[in-house]
């Protein structure tokens, strides 16, 4: 397979990974927050946009390519932030399969 060319100097936004975790409720649920993993240097490439009506506003969801450097302890229900910002990972991809890069597809909701 043909490599992948991408700079890594474009990678400019600091983002943090962070990972669901369950904590039981007492009620036979459970409570889902987000623990931090590990910080890293990505690229944000925004993909598209849709707008929504909810209640009596709109909510815009968009879809971005995130690009990091390889690693193996990124899986889709997981996600990165940055800021306020909070980037849903969907699927990750690994462009050329030579382990260099990761592509995370995700999504952000606003509005």
């Amino acid at each position: 397979m043909r490599s992948t060319f991408f700079d890594p100097g474009r990678m400019n936004a600091r983002l943090e990974l962070e990972a669901p975790v369950e904590t039981p409720d007492g009620q036979g649920g459970a409570t889902i927050t987000f623990e931090e993993r590990a910080a890293t240097w990505a690229l944000i490439e925004p993909v598209n946009y849709t707008v929504e009506e909810e209640a009596a506003g709109e909510t815009f969801t968009l879809t971005h390519r995130i690009w990091l450097r390889w690693r193996s302890d990124v899986a889709a229900g997981m996600r990165l932030r940055k800021g306020a910002r909070i980037f849903w990972i969907g699927a990750t991809q690994d462009p050329d399969e030579t382990r260099r890069y990761l592509i995370c597809h995700c999504e952000e909701k606003s509005g």
